[in-house]
């Protein structure tokens, strides 16, 4: 900045008097400090920072949203991580976290990943953010909505919160309507305590897709199948598949939580193709409802039975 300069006038009596030209010398001074000021703004404009145009402001960040559907296994979210461009492998960041333990919730030693915990919601990341805050958001929403009034819910039903989760996942998987799923649930309950397998399809599917490496089997099960080498084939090992066999919303939890009152063992497909399941409490119900159902794909072409009731 340039210094002030500072202009004194002489002492008056210095100065002649003179008539019509008393206002000269003013007049000159006043026009020197003027220029210097002028001078100087124009130094400044030179040096200031920022007397170029200014950049343009950055482009907002985008956000993607991300629904997670229940009952997906965490092989079928990475797929969907990976649509919506999030970086990194979900699969390696769903495998463990410093955020949530299973061994508090009572999974045995050596649990393989986190499946079970990854809530099914709809999440908003930064685009291209990394695939393990996904992650990070599914445990919180997990750890948010399943509390203490769960975990005594499991003990009151003999089992650990991380069994009663993994109930959870095959009632998911196994509910085609809402009402269906603590009926479904009382069914498991009923076969662990009198130690029956547990006979559940979804189940299979699920080693399928494991001994496979895909993310989703859609295919009907062969005989070979039935009798796949694998300790999530429930119809060959007695007791729960030794993790949860997807990721359940609070419907399915709810319901593992709160089993229907019933002494069903047995379900089947109805046969009228709208999605319930038939109960039934003996071998010869379920083995007549299973005829039914049969007869019911027969008759629709070999394909699953439509449903034809009016949704008036």
């Amino acid at each position: 900045m340039p210094a002030l300069v500072r202009v004194s006038a002489p002492p008056r009596a210095s100065v002649p008097h003179r008539r019509g030209r008393g206002l000269a010398p003013w007049l000159a001074v006043a026009f020197f400090a003027v220029a210097i000021v002028v001078l100087g703004v124009f130094a400044l404009a030179r040096v200031i920072p920022g007397s170029k145009p200014a950049p343009p402001p950055p482009a907002p960040v985008a956000i993607v949203k991300i629904t997670i559907p229940e009952g997906e296994t965490r092989a079928q979210i990475a797929l969907i991580a990976k649509e919506k461009g999030l970086t990194g492998s979900y699969l390696a960041a769903s495998r463990y976290s410093s955020q949530l333990y299973p061994a508090h919730y009572g999974a045995p030693r050596g649990t393989p990943n986190l499946e079970g915990f990854l809530f099914p919601a709809t999440y908003e990341l930064y685009a291209d953010s990394a695939a393990r805050l996904l992650v990070s958001d599914q445990l919180q929403a997990f750890t948010e909505r399943f509390g203490p009034h769960l975990a005594a819910r499991a003990r009151a039903l003999h089992v650990t919160p991380y069994q009663l989760l993994t109930v959870a996942s095959m009632v998911e998987r196994e509910a085609l309507i809402p009402g269906d799923r603590p009926k479904i649930a009382a069914v498991i309950y009923n076969r662990l305590r009198l130690g029956m397998p547990l006979g559940i399809d979804a189940t299979l599917y699920y080693a399928v897709e494991q001994q496979q490496g895909i993310a989703t089997y859609t295919g009907e099960l062969t005989e070979a199948q039935l009798h796949i080498d694998s300790p999530y084939n429930t119809r060959t090992h007695t007791g729960l598949p030794p993790t949860p066999i997807s990721n359940p919303g609070m419907a399915s939890i709810e319901a593992a939580a709160h089993p229907a009152h019933v002494s069903y063992l047995y379900y089947v497909a109805g046969a009228d193709g709208c999605g319930e399941q038939v109960f039934s409490n003996t071998i010869a119900e379920f083995e007549a409802n299973v005829v039914a159902y049969q007869a019911a794909v027969q008759h629709n072409g070999g394909h699953p039975p439509t449903c034809k009731r009016s949704h008036k």
